[in-house]
């Protein structure tokens, strides 16, 4: 027998019961479609959950922390300097790692306009490995990034990249305190409606730092120039800094802190950085760079990916209780498909003897079988999934209108809303149509083996003689 000929009986058995046949499909169905729903929720909770991760931080970013006492292995005081980052880079997927320094241990200003009449405090700098900047995912708005060449005491002018809102962090010295003229905030506007410019121009407006210690006949300061050669492209997720920050380069930082220290006579420095960002390439490698880091010694690291994690851990457990009922139904449905092709094994025993009695081998009857079950679970899948389709446009829409349901909690995650003010509650993406089908054409071909095995074992002769 070809197997045209097998395909066109097992159709024409299909059709000749229509209304078990339908029965029997909507068992497949309703199982696929629930198992397909419910994969797709949770495959847009845990995009929602990345989504709103990335909108706090970089998820590929591991930060190190150098507070407190660290002690390697060998029982000898550990530091979070130079040399431990330079190990660090040495790590598989390690794109860029760079200090992270902050102006607060320094008495300074700086200052811009006519007889410096606008200040900022110093806590504003920010020093950052140059070389680090651009790999780490950070952009620039205009102009270019810092050279990488030695910072030098004897410099009057210092590189810096600022933020695009850094003129309003000026405050105009010659008002009170207490009048609101003294400050100007981004986006403020004057009685008539209009925009009001900050204090400086950032791209025109010569910027002075000073170091200062002491009062009166004691106090010593120290002056820089400080020369903007580029402006960052702002992003909240990467710090505050990029909007409304200077960023020194981490040498010049560095240099910095020895001139006040050495203005102070301050001996006793600290010999490790507050902070250390570190970039992986990738983030299927964040936990395992995040160890790596553990095993160097430094145990105190924070991660977005941690996060992540854990509440990936909550979707996960949220799927696998919701598709074990989903799979509830297709177990059903392999049943009804076994109840079908059992009772038509029963209804059709004398045509099966007279096969068998005609030369037709064992394999085409099983197969005959297995063609009839496996198309059911076919048909079935592809309704199913078609009806998949619909019920998740639906939702997304009516999510959209500001009618949807909030799925998170259910699924085990945060709610966040995207950019459009928007957030998919379902997503299927093409592999799981593909796997909805197999999958459900699989539950019909395995249970169509038990009726196609009982079918073959039919006697020949009791089969003719069968009503």
């Amino acid at each position: 027998m070809k197997i045209s000929d097998e395909i066109s009986l097992s159709a024409r058995n299909l059709l000749r019961r229509k209304g078990r046949t339908a029965l029997t499909l909507v068992g497949v169905v309703i199982g696929t479609c629930m198992v397909v729903l419910m994969i797709s929720l949770g495959i847009a909770q845990t995009k929602t959950n990345e989504e709103m991760l990335q909108s706090w931080g970089d998820l590929t970013q591991v930060q190190i922390y150098g507070y407190g006492m660290m002690q390697g292995s060998d029982g000898k005081p550990l530091y979070l300097d130079d040399a431990a980052i330079a190990s660090i880079k040495q790590i598989p997927h390690v794109s860029a790692a760079t200090p992270y320094a902050q102006g607060y241990t320094m008495s300074g200003t700086i200052t811009a306009g006519r007889n410096d009449r606008y200040t900022m405090d110093i806590y504003n700098l920010i020093g950052i490995d140059p070389t680090a900047l651009e790999p780490m995912g950070f952009a620039l708005q205009s102009g270019s990034w810092p050279t990488n060449t030695p910072a030098s005491e004897k410099s009057t002018k210092l590189q810096v990249l600022v933020g695009a809102s850094t003129g309003y962090g000026f405050e105009d010295s010659r008002k009170s305190y207490n009048s609101p003229k003294r400050y100007r905030y981004e986006g403020q506007t004057d009685a008539s409606g209009k925009t009001l410019p900050p204090f400086v121009d950032i791209n025109k407006d010569k910027m002075t730092l000073t170091l200062k210690t002491g009062d009166g006949s004691t106090e010593k300061t120290r002056t820089w120039e400080l020369e903007v050669v580029g402006v960052l492209e702002p992003d909240g997720a990467k710090g505050y800094w990029t909007q409304s920050g200077i960023v020194l380069r981490i040498q010049d930082m560095k240099m910095l802190q020895k001139v006040y220290d050495d203005m102070t006579k301050t001996k006793e420095q600290n010999k490790s950085y507050d902070e250390v960002y570190v970039k992986v390439d990738d983030l299927s490698y964040v936990t395992d760079v995040e160890n790596a880091i553990h095993e160097l010694g430094f145990s105190n690291t924070y991660s977005m990916n941690q996060q992540r994690e854990e509440m990936q851990k909550q979707v996960m457990k949220s799927q696998m209780i919701f598709g074990g009922i989903a799979a509830v139904s297709l177990l059903v449905a392999a049943i009804n498909i076994i109840n079908t092709m059992t009772m038509a094994i029963y209804e059709r025993t004398r045509e099966i003897g007279v096969m068998k009695v005609l030369g037709c081998e064992l394999g085409n009857i099983r197969t005959m079988f297995l063609l009839e079950s496996s198309t059911i679970g076919f048909i079935g899948g592809l309704i199913g999934l078609i009806i998949s389709l619909i019920a998740s446009f639906v939702l997304n829409h009516l999510s959209v209108l500001g009618q949807g349901f909030d799925l998170s909690g259910m699924m085990g995650g945060g709610y966040y809303m995207g950019g459009d003010g928007s957030a998919a509650i379902s997503i299927i993406p093409p592999w799981l149509m593909l796997a909805a089908l197999v999958f459900a054409t699989l539950v019909g071909l395995v249970a169509g083996i038990l009726p196609a095995n009982k079918a073959v074992k039919i006697s020949a002769l009791e089969a003719i003689r069968h009503d």
